[in-house]
């Protein structure tokens, strides 16, 4: 009997189609990397090959085999593992992309070093290295993104403690090894980030939680942003800043990350309080945790959709709607009535997790999906 499970086991097909999705122009063949409880990845040319390659939690896929080879060891955390993203960087500059991430609870962010091309074809764990202890352990989501336009990423780590300062992390390559050094900007945060320029002066600002932060004119890394309490929200990671109606007057697209409800809010201007003034369009209530959102071309109209998916079991099932089906869609944007359309791309058996990265693997010109969440690391090959 044991032997015969096994069989069944190995015999289940790893890649299916959407097709099928009567109402969705967009077909996609999935292909499932891995099933754990990660739910971070990026995409990056792991083995200087020339090809792009996925990175996910504890595994990295090389492109066109996509059988896991090991990057780090990763300990499993209630339900969750102890890491909450993956961002591919050459952090030493020795020409071979690494691996920055955090966790949840732990105040530590690593890097990864690629240990070259022998190395990870032959499946060897990178070195682990310490880029910084932040001190704060309640880390919703980081990103690696050039806040500061300097052509070089800073790291920028989302805390659900709202009392926790908000600190945008340098690299320093001057010493041995390379580092992180802190610049406080604020010490208000809040469940939620984005980046942009939502008051419209020429400057990125700092959204989050609890309301924003103006960059400041000159040096942004010597001062503290002026804080703005222009709203309460446990918004998505990202929130996405973009002037959708053509109007000159940038606009803010969120979810509810841990429950009901995906929004746009039009800017209107400045109220009479001297905040922020926005009216509030419902794009979807249909499904919840709607954690992560990402803007891509994905019908090479020339036009970027709105692309995001149901988290799988964030908070271990206790948000609203966590036992609903998973689900991955996206939306298009009609300018003329200035509304969003539902297109679903796999519904009820893929979801997402706290990153959705879009690229073209297969090199056929258009873009594909690669998402990791608690129902499994899977890649969506774009065939439109």
């Amino acid at each position: 009997m044991r032997r015969y499970l096994v069989a069944i086991v190995v015999a289940l097909p790893l890649v299916w189609s959407t097709r099928g999705f009567a109402d969705s122009p967009f077909t996609f063949d999935v292909r499932v990397l891995t099933v754990d409880a990660n739910e971070g990845c990026d995409v990056a040319d792991v083995d200087n090959d020339g090809k792009l390659d996925v990175i996910a939690g504890r595994n990295w896929y090389r492109n066109g085999e996509w059988i896991p080879r090991p990057v780090r060891l990763i300990e499993d955390w209630n339900g969750y593992v102890h890491s909450n993203g993956e961002w591919a960087y050459d952090v030493d500059g020795d020409g071979w992309v690494d691996v920055v991430s955090m966790a949840f609870t732990q105040s530590e962010v690593y890097w990864y070093k690629n240990p070259g091309r022998e190395g990870v074809l032959r499946g060897m764990l990178w070195e682990q290295k310490l880029l910084v202890d932040t001190q704060m352990k309640t880390n919703e989501a980081a990103y690696l993104i050039d806040v500061v336009g300097d052509e070089t990423p800073e790291w920028v780590a989302n805390q659900w403690n709202k009392t926790n300062p908000f600190v945008i992390w340098t690299l320093d390559r001057s010493g041995s090894s390379p580092t992180l050094v802190g610049h406080r900007i604020g010490s208000h945060n809040g469940h939620g980030i984005g980046f942009g320029d939502i008051n419209n002066d020429g400057r990125s600002d700092l959204l989050f939680g609890e309301g924003w932060y103006e960059r400041p004119e000159g040096d942004p890394l010597s001062q503290e942003w002026k804080y703005h309490p222009d709203w309460s929200l446990h918004a998505s990671c990202p929130m996405l800043v973009r002037d959708l109606n053509g109007d000159g007057r940038n606009d803010l697209i969120w979810s509810k990350a841990h429950d009901y409800g995906l929004y746009w809010w039009e800017a209107t201007g400045t109220s009479a309080d001297g905040k922020l003034a926005f009216t509030e369009h419902l794009i979807d209530d249909t499904f919840s945790q709607a954690h992560c959102l990402v803007f891509a071309d994905l019908d090479g109209d020339g036009a970027e959709e709105l692309l995001t998916g149901k988290r799988v079991r964030a908070h271990n099932g206790k948000d609203p709607g966590s036992s609903d089906p998973p689900l991955l869609c996206c939306y298009s944007w009609n300018a003329e009535t200035q509304t969003f359309t539902r297109h679903p791309i796999a519904e009820g058996r893929v979801g997402a997790g706290l990153q959705i990265r879009t690229a073209d693997l297969d090199a056929d010109g258009d873009l594909d999906i690669v998402v990791a969440g608690k129902d499994g690391t899977q890649i969506l090959f774009n065939r439109r």
